[in-house]
């Protein structure tokens, strides 16, 4: 078919019927004639013509004639804009063709009464990682292109998203209209009043723009945006862990084995305690020295005073050493951070273990010295000046056996051809397992951190704006568009995605992520809870504090101990100022033996904090993932 010259067209759309009744046409392309002026023709939603037509038109042709007689506006073109994206970049999915198309349809339709109330155009904004640069430069583009709303979706840093909202929680205005925040923040969001429930929006005012198929319990993140109300404060839109990650290749090599086995008296693998881990390091930095004429270190971390190093500790580093409570998604009534709340998880009390929290505890002090120790025996010297950002690729250039504190969202950054970690094949020459316990940690415990980057919208903020926002959040998360999202980004959010055909193609290079996800073992990594009443202001402290201890102008106790004091005159500000809900009620001060115990947290100090080290064989470990078992 050759291209259009002319057209003149005047049409109308029946919603209801799906059909464009009284179109006259004047339609020419090169050396043909499609439709005479004058005929008369109906259509249906599908493109396709009925039976006694003149001809059939392709669907391209008619989109283009419908677009330029209309301006663009049709509800046909939008449809036609839905196709092109189905066929071109929203495979493989979950979803056929088929309910693909219907779940687009929904989109427009939806979008078609927010356009109709002067809604053409909605500000979103989240961090810079992958999956975000694909939604910023590809969904938001065809997010407009099918339903008519423009989208500016900004990416910047971690910390400056966390500010920006800070600054709106402050003003009550929010600068986005809608934003992906770490779901970290909910405590904060809960208890100040001011982020909308999604429970109570998707039920009242928001029903009309919430997905039929948005299918909740496909989810696997919700459980971590769940305030202690029950309600959800925040949608998932990418996940990914901390995890333990090692160079496999290395690992398996007879003569490193049997080495390592002769001085140490067990077996090379996935160090199951922190022992192991440590003794590891030791091995391959001092023993096994170089590979290939190349030095190799045991261990990575970065210590430059920055914010960034703080998230090294409020992502999960003192849980893995084992100085919160048991409890599953955070430690009850002590988490991760230290703080206590009341049984019901509501009203933070304490930091310090001289009001009965944990952060300046035996356990949370060995985690740092732990911390330090090993950034400055074991990894490259330039480790103690970097930050996260610089530190993260590192391991990609092949002079790392293991880390201990890695991100799955560098998966994607450590699979590309060519890197001294990539076999010929494509297949990766490391793995990811689970990470190591510390020896204060318990059955039950929460094991490590999980990222998860979540929808957050402001309660007070203009109605349709809000509901165009959530449009475009439900569409970048909708099974249409999820699974290619996750092949792109590998932070996966929905269990139908995980569970694919397409990631179980893409497992043998992914170096254990799908299995990972598959299993059980996936819940015991989480975020940030909600005994965190204001992770803005409680979070700024870690970094500095840390800080001391790494240049050495304190003691891992010393660093702790000013932690934990700040924590709490903060916590105290915030009882004094009040909250909306929640708002800390501190314990009044007493000696720490009140509180110190064998039986939970805040730990008493063992006796020995270094016991035999454990490993266990990967394959083992890959085989009970794949059984459905945690380890």
């Amino acid at each position: 078919m050759g291209e259009f010259y002319f057209i003149s067209c005047a049409t109308y759309f029946d919603h209801a019927q799906g059909m464009i009744f009284s179109i006259q046409y004047s339609v020419f392309a090169e050396s043909s004639l499609f439709l005479s002026q004058g005929s008369y023709s109906s259509f249906n939603r599908d493109g396709d013509f009925p039976k006694g037509d003149i001809m059939k038109m392709r669907l391209k042709a008619l989109s283009v004639a419908i677009a330029m007689a209309t301006g663009g506006h049709a509800a046909f073109a939008d449809e036609a804009a839905a196709a092109r994206w189905i066929n071109n970049e929203f495979q493989p999915s979950t979803l056929s063709k088929a309910e693909q198309t219907n779940e687009l349809k929904w989109f427009i339709q939806a979008a078609a009464k927010l356009k109709a109330a002067g809604v053409n155009e909605i500000n979103v904004v989240s961090e810079t990682i992958t999956t975000h640069e694909y939604e910023s430069k590809t969904l938001a583009k065809a997010f407009a292109e099918i339903t008519g709303i423009k989208v500016n979706h900004d990416l910047i840093q971690e910390g400056d998203v966390v500010e920006k909202l800070q600054t709106s929680m402050q003003s009550g205005k929010s600068i986005y209209d809608g934003w992906i925040s770490d779901s970290d923040l909910i405590g904060t969001h809960y208890r100040y009043g001011k982020i909308m429930s999604l429970t109570d929006y998707m039920a009242g005012k928001g029903k009309a723009y919430t997905n039929p198929g948005l299918d909740l319990k496909d989810f696997i993140g919700t459980s971590f945006t769940t305030a202690p109300d029950g309600k959800m404060y925040q949608l998932p839109d990418q996940q990914f862990a901390n995890l333990y990650w090692f160079r496999a290749d290395l690992f398996e090599r007879a003569d490193i084995k049997a080495k390592f086995k002769a001085k140490y008296g067990y077996d090379l693998g996935v160090p199951l305690n922190w022992s192991a881990y440590e003794d590891i390091a030791d091995f391959f930095t001092n023993d096994v020295k170089e590979i290939d004429g190349k030095a190799i270190y045991g261990h990575m971390d970065y210590g430059k005073k920055d914010p960034s190093l703080g998230w090294r500790f409020t992502d999960a580093w003192l849980s893995m050493a084992g100085t919160a409570d048991v409890g599953i998604p955070n430690g009850r009534p002590i988490d991760e951070w230290g703080i206590r709340t009341t049984p019901d998880g509501c009203t933070p009390v304490g930091a310090s273990v001289e009001r009965g929290g944990a952060t300046n505890s035996p356990a949370a002090v060995y985690a740092l010295t732990k911390y330090v120790d090993w950034m400055k025996k074991y990894a490259p010297k330039e480790a103690t000046g970097m930050t996260f950002g610089e530190a993260g690729p590192v391991p990609a250039q092949g002079q790392i056996a293991q880390q201990i504190f890695w991100y799955t969202a560098f998966t994607a950054d450590m699979t590309k051809p060519g890197l001294p970690v990539v076999n010929a094949d494509g297949t990766p020459k490391w793995r990811m397992a689970p990470g190591p316990n510390g020896p204060y940690w318990k059955q039950g415990m929460q094991n490590g951190y999980q990222d998860v980057g979540s929808w957050t919208f402001f309660e007070d903020h203009d109605a349709n704006r809000t509901a165009a926002a959530w449009l475009y959040a439900q569409f970048v998360t909708a099974k249409t568009v999820s699974l290619k999202k996750t092949i792109v980004g590998l932070t996966p959010i929905r269990e139908s995605d995980i569970q694919s055909d397409a990631m179980t193609k893409m497992a043998p290079k992914l170096g254990g992520l799908v299995e990972f996800y598959r299993s059980p073992a996936r819940v015991a990594w989480t975020p940030t809870g909600t005994n965190v009443p204001d992770y803005p202001k409680l979070a700024q402290l870690w970094w500095k504090n840390v800080a001391q201890a790494v240049t050495g102008e304190k003691t891992p106790q010393g660093a702790m101990d000013n932690l934990a004091e700040e924590m709490d005159k903060v916590m105290a500000r915030l009882e004094r100022s009040g909250m909306a809900r929640c708002a800390p009620k501190l314990n009044p001060k007493s000696k720490p033996s009140k509180w110190l115990s064998n039986d939970h947290a805040p730990w008493a100090k063992l006796s020995n904090e270094k016991p035999q080290g454990k490993t266990i064989a990967y394959q083992t470990l890959l085989d009970a993932w794949k059984a459905g078992k945690v380890r």
